[in-house]
């Protein structure tokens, strides 16, 4: 069996030459569990912090022999669980970057392929789906009338932020992503109101001046200044959801404090999301955004590429923010 481990400790921003791919012995079925054989692995930015250990307090995988944390959607080949058959799809949070892996009952989460790639519950119907609903539905609580504004638009999370909120009721989405061919992801599969480039020169003015005091709901997803570009621009008891600091993942300093005078001045709610919390909502999520993805009014576009070895590549894409959508791969 393959699988992806880190080739040497690291300090820095993970690349593609960090990463080493090496024949594992396949993992045992669990007592009480399952063994998956894997078709799809997720690529994730928070697992860049959790590669150095500075995400959540989890530690880093020992290089050259623990596979490289993340998602994972596959079937049962082997059970040992009154719930799960052979055969059965299953979403396992833990899988990792490997071929087969094993996992206990209560974390093999059966899905419904029928009529559906089984790679969207890594996407639309998975952790990024589950982050966006959660901000929107929980959080926030969009509803008739608000203005969305989310940053990294054209990634996973804030692409189904932007869906989500329109299928709440939002007035208006606004997205904001670095250049045209995201943008016009943003706009034309994500149906998102208006989207604003990052690399353009005037982008700053022409979201100003059209959005100006008006945005009610910003989802985070980049950086302070982003927040705070956001925070000027919003309308009072507006309301904020922190998701994510990409920009400051692989800082050797800490992000900026947050501009507490402009918060206060605003009258805004500023709400801190870390979607573990909402793990025992999965049924309630997928009560929501299944139809939606079935009718076509959920989607993630993918970056995706075939087999275990491109895994290393795709990542450092993640990272770089190089990438168009969902990073995955495929096997």
């Amino acid at each position: 069996m393959k699988q992806v481990v880190l080739a040497h400790a690291l300090d820095h921003r993970p690349a593609a030459a960090d990463f080493a791919v090496i024949d594992a012995a396949p993992p045992v079925c669990p007592k009480g569990g399952v063994r998956v054989q894997l078709s799809h692995i997720s690529m994730d930015p928070y697992v860049g912090s959790r590669l150095r250990g500075r995400h959540m307090g989890e530690p880093a995988p020992e290089p050259m022999i623990e596979a490289i944390p993340g998602h994972g959607v596959g079937r049962v080949i082997e059970s040992q669980s009154a719930e799960h058959a052979v055969g059965d799809w299953v979403y396992v949070m833990d899988a990792g970057w490997r071929e087969v892996t094993g996992a206990a009952a209560s974390d093999a989460r059966k899905i419904d392929v029928r009529g559906l790639d089984p790679a969207i519950y890594l996407s639309a119907l998975g952790m990024p789906g589950l982050t966006a609903w959660a901000g929107i539905t929980q959080l926030a609580k969009v509803g008739e009338g608000d203005v969305v504004l989310v940053d990294a638009a054209a990634g996973a999370v804030g692409g189904a932020v932007g869906q989500i909120a329109r299928a709440r009721g939002a007035a208006e989405v606004i997205g904001i992503a670095g250049g045209p061919e995201k943008c016009a992801l943003v706009t034309g599969r994500y149906g998102f109101d208006a989207c604003f480039d990052h690399r353009s020169e005037s982008w700053r003015d022409q979201l100003a001046e059209r959005y100006g005091g008006r945005i009610s709901v910003h989802f985070e997803n980049v950086s302070v200044d982003m927040l705070m570009l956001a925070l000027t621009h919003m309308a009072a008891y507006g309301r904020v959801v922190l998701c994510g600091l990409a920009a400051h993942y692989h800082a050797d300093q800490p992000a900026p404090g947050l501009p507490i005078g402009m918060v206060i001045g605003k009258r805004a709610k500023l709400h801190g999301l870390v979607v573990y919390d909402f793990y025992d909502r999965w049924e309630e999520f997928l009560s929501e955004a299944a139809p939606l993805a079935r009718e076509g009014r959920l989607t993630i576009a993918e970056d995706r590429a075939q087999g275990l070895a491109e895994a290393p590549a795709v990542f450092e894409r993640l990272v770089s923010g190089r990438n168009t959508g969902k990073a995955l791969i495929a096997l």
